[in-house]
């Protein structure tokens, strides 16, 4: 697909970006496209390899490769080659409900997976996706479309983050009633408060739930589902509240006022933005900020940190650095296991002069002032060892290597254990090792009667396109539970 030749004619140009010290100083996304012309000739740098790992969406040791969603990457690469943009836009819907929010937010399992990446740059996959569907936007191709026939079943779907939207989005346009239930002021779960503006900006949200209204979900927010008798008029009841019991930290000091779980200060931004009330002491204006956690919601932290007037930025990350460019055992098509430096850590080095990130670091214990309030922090460094009872490596402390930094605010990004367990207990579902909602492997429904899930509720804290695709493959399952069969992709 594509330019036979173009991989060998162009090389790979990337959307630019605004230098660090300009953009932080708003929290406007920082990446203004590629015109036409340059977007084609990416699209035809697709080089027809026969295998299109892209789409495939499978298990190479141990790690998943390609797109979960299994987009027809190599199809609509081709029209955007050839100009057809309505068509490609087509295609693209076959596969995905939003990828306006995949184009800006996904890490692009695909590129990792392209042929022309194995001994050169990837086919930017990523943001010819994105080029797609804002061009559709543009032109009006995206219009509401409201189904013809509805079937008279009723589904309520807990939580309107990715996966959510996406059963609302199958169903709905399969003929069911569809109701949403969301516990904030506002649809769209980690996408609107989780997900800082300049990666994500919550006009896009808006904008897609607004068709969705009109072809017929309806959204009742600031509502909190706490068990299944508030929903006991509904046919199926899907659960998508995601798996937001953060992971903690247990260390002397820890009621430090001053110490967040970052999830929360990332909401907290959010809603400073769109003028929805806040806590007023969450923001890390002239204060010195921890963040505990070296993955995308730390990083997420390190960017709005900035942007909100830090003193100084310090992340600290347990394991050690990861390698520059791909290890021996480390094959393609498998996930590159590499170190990246993203746009929160870019910004960091341009103000500070230095990568805010410590490896094999871990906080031992905060101290407070005489008010109780959050002053500084004790870390201390890690050393992997083998635990003589697992024969596991682990990684243990390196006696005497504790330091002491100035802290005001410390940020805890160490990821998550599972969903919030009054959802399950509200609706009788058992949960799994991880906290989750349970299900029998491969499907969607849980331990109790009309109840299913999907998302992170369901698989354990992961990305947006996972989220996506989960929740069609769930939508396909409440409607076969309906209908008594689906016809469905």
């Amino acid at each position: 697909m594509g330019k036979s030749t173009g991989f060998l004619e162009f090389e790979r140009e990337n959307n630019p970006a605004v230098e660090p010290k300009e953009r932080i100083k708003n929290f406007k996304e920082f990446h203004p496209a590629l015109d036409k012309e340059k977007r084609q000739k990416q699209a035809a740098r697709c080089m027809n390899c026969g295998v299109p790992f892209c789409q495939s969406g499978a298990m190479f040791g141990g790690m998943f490769s390609g797109c979960p969603l299994h987009n027809l990457i190599p199809e609509w690469n081709d029209e955007i080659y050839n100009g057809n943009w309505k068509q490609a836009l087509s295609r693209l819907k076959k596969t995905n409900n939003f990828p306006e929010f995949t184009g800006r937010v996904c890490p692009a399992l695909c590129e990792a997976a392209c042929t022309c990446g194995m001994n050169d740059t990837p086919v930017t996959v990523h943001e010819n996706e994105l080029a797609i569907v804002e061009e559709g936007y543009r032109n009006g191709w995206i219009q509401p479309n409201v189904p013809a026939v509805r079937s008279g079943k009723r589904v309520a779907v807990v939580g309107s983050g990715p996966s959510g939207l996406a059963v609302a989005d199958q169903l709905n346009q399969r003929g069911h009633n569809v109701t949403v239930f969301e516990r904030d002021q506002q649809p769209g779960g980690l996408l609107m408060y989780g997900i800082p503006n300049m990666k994500l900006e919550k006009s896009v949200i808006e904008r897609r739930v607004d068709i969705m209204k009109a072809e017929g979900v309806e959204f009742r927010c600031g509502l909190n589902v706490t068990g299944a008798e508030q929903l006991a008029d509904y046919d199926a009841v899907v659960l998508c509240c995601g798996s937001k019991q953060a992971r903690d930290l247990n260390v002397p000091g820890r009621d430090a006022d001053g110490v967040s779980f970052a999830v929360d200060f990332l909401a907290d931004a959010t809603r400073r933005l769109i003028g929805e009330s806040v806590h007023e002491g969450l923001t890390a204006e002239g204060k010195n900020v921890i963040i505990v956690g070296g993955g995308d919601t730390g990083n997420d932290c390190v960017g709005t940190s900035i942007r909100q007037g830090a003193k100084s930025v310090v992340q600290l990350e347990m394991m050690p650095k990861l390698p520059d460019t791909r290890a021996a055992n480390n094959h393609w098509p498998q996930w590159p296991r590499v170190c990246k430096t993203d746009y929160g850590q870019q910004e960091a080095i341009a103000v500070f002069g230095h990568d805010p990130r410590i490896y094999q670091t871990t906080v031992k214990e905060l101290i407070k002032d005489e008010d109780g309030k959050l002053k500084e922090a004790v870390i201390v460094s890690l050393e992997s060892k083998k635990d003589e009872k697992t024969g596991r490596m682990i990684m243990v402390e390196v006696e005497g290597s504790e330091k002491t930094l100035p802290c005001e605010l410390l940020l805890i990004a160490a990821g998550f254990v599972g969903c919030e367990s009054y959802v399950t207990d509200g609706f009788g579902t058992e949960r799994t090792a991880r906290g989750c909602v349970a299900t029998e492997d491969g499907h969607y429904k849980a331990s109790a009667g009309n109840v299913f899930t999907a998302g992170d509720a369901h698989r354990g804290q992961s990305l947006v396109v996972w989220a996506i695709a989960e929740g069609r493959a769930c939508a396909r399952e409440v409607d076969e539970y309906l209908m008594g069969y689906s016809n469905m992709m």
